[in-house]
């Protein structure tokens, strides 16, 4: 008998902002009691969601339950910046471009089919467009580094053949309403997501097909026996004939990969809802979003009414913590950095406070893998996303389903032919070489 108990569970530091600025979501029930089903999903977020929808589409018939440790959209979920980004985001890499020709094309492939099976799943389970929207994104640049870094990929994506659009400054402080930035890149493939109320849509429309979802439902120990595997949590245990873990670098805390997995905490800050006087200070338009044009530097979304008011969301600064937890003091330094950067970037509106503050967590290898195979008979991974949330993780999910039913496909061959991550120094020299690493890097980013 294999038995996996946790050594921690997801702890989240500071409120899902894109979750508090939407209406309240009725609690789902945690899992209380025993039940039983075809497959169990270890996690709720954009790689167990895809899973699900996935295994409905393979097998209507199937039974299939999922487990999430917090509530929809407040874990993981909420707490990025809702790129779905269609082309190469290596983000190891001084530009973006990833280690090759031929694998960026194959995961821009890859991306693009992630993109259509979300979009599908809007349409499928009527989540309001406002949500999910194919509107492309800009690589910000504000210095000389900056632009030298945009050029060089639009040099990439020039060989590999993608359309992308070079922007002045003032291009820029049409689309921004600030003279920030010097220049930048836009790729129209990418879809902008209000993460919180596409992965709440996504959940409500798994329920109407019969897959049940309990919450605030951490899986405490998973085991395998003569009849399966079992599922325990505080309150309850499921029975399932095989399982899906999709809980992305908490694979770690079952004993999968350790010592090979590098644990990021992001932290971000969105303003309060604009005032009219705000936005005609501001001008611009409506909705954008910006990635640096260094991969260290700073994510900049302003939304509008659809996504949950007029705001702008801002995030910036990473640190190593392989116990995947934020405390309060690293909060409260980066929000101070978070203001000074968003000061930087819009004068205007120097009065305007943060309403919401979090961290979240994200997960990388040393050679940018994901774990998507099967970890032991019966027991798959959809696992790792390398800080791109929401394309891998939805591939992931993808592919584990479609692996689970003995089905091949692209996104199967592409993470079965992936090595393992590699291993991490040991610790605590894990800890101290990534920090100051990331410190330097931001250093050098730090206009960007």
């Amino acid at each position: 008998m294999a038995r996996h108990e946790a050594l921690r569970t997801p702890v989240f530091s500071g409120p899902a902002g894109w979750n508090a600025i939407l209406s309240r979501a009725a609690p789902r029930a945690r899992l209380e009691g025993a039940t039983g089903c075809d497959i169990a999903i270890v996690g709720g977020g954009f790689a167990g969601l895809s899973a699900a929808r996935r295994l409905h589409q393979i097998d209507p018939g199937l039974d299939v339950v999922i487990l999430e440790a917090a509530r929809i959209a407040e874990g993981g979920t909420g707490r990025n910046s809702g790129f779905m980004i269609d082309l190469p985001h290596e983000l190891t890499s001084s530009d973006y471009a990833g280690s090759g020709e031929s694998r960026d094309r194959q995961l821009t492939q890859l991306n693009r089919h992630a993109i259509d099976f979300a979009a599908q799943a809007v349409a499928e389970y009527a989540i309001p467009e406002g949500w999910f929207q194919r509107s492309g994104k800009i690589n910000a640049a504000a210095s000389a580094v900056g632009m030298a870094a945009n050029e060089s990929y639009a040099r990439h994506l020039r060989d590999l053949g993608e359309a992308h659009e070079m922007l002045d400054a003032s291009a820029m402080r049409e689309i921004t309403g600030t003279d920030y930035y010097r220049g930048g890149l836009y790729t129209p493939g990418a879809a902008m997501i209000q993460p919180a109320g596409y992965v709440r849509g996504f959940a409500l429309g798994l329920e109407r097909t019969g897959v049940r979802i309990f919450e605030q439902s951490p899986v405490l120990c998973i085991e395998n026996g003569a009849q399966g595997w079992r599922l325990l949590t505080a309150r309850g245990e499921v029975r399932a004939e095989r399982v899906i873990m999709a809980n992305n670098g908490h694979l770690e805390s079952f004993g999968f990969q350790r010592g090979r997995l590098m644990h990021i905490m992001l932290n971000a800050c969105m303003t309060e809802e604009l005032s009219a006087d705000h936005l005609r200070a501001l001008g611009g338009h409506e909705c954008w979003g910006a990635t640096p044009s260094d991969p260290m530097g700073t994510t900049v979304r302003r939304i509008g009414p659809a996504q949950g008011g007029h705001r702008i969301v801002i995030r910036q600064g990473g640190y190593y913590r392989p116990r995947m937890q934020t405390s309060t003091r690293d909060l409260a330094r980066l929000v101070r950095h978070m203001r000074q950067k968003f000061e930087a970037r819009f004068p205007m509106l120097r009065g305007v406070r943060f309403e919401y503050c979090w961290s979240g967590h994200l997960c990388l290898s040393r050679n940018g893998v994901s774990v998507m195979r099967e970890l032991e008979p019966g027991l798959y991974a959809a696992c790792v996303d390398n800080g791109l949330g929401t394309t891998r993780s939805t591939l992931t999910g993808i592919g584990a389903a479609e692996m689970l039913c003995g089905l091949t496909s692209a996104v199967t061959r592409f993470f079965t032919a992936e090595a393992q991550p590699d291993r991490l120094p040991p610790h605590p020299l894990d800890t101290v070489g990534a920090n100051a690493y990331m410190r330097w890097k931001e250093w050098r980013a730090r206009l960007e």
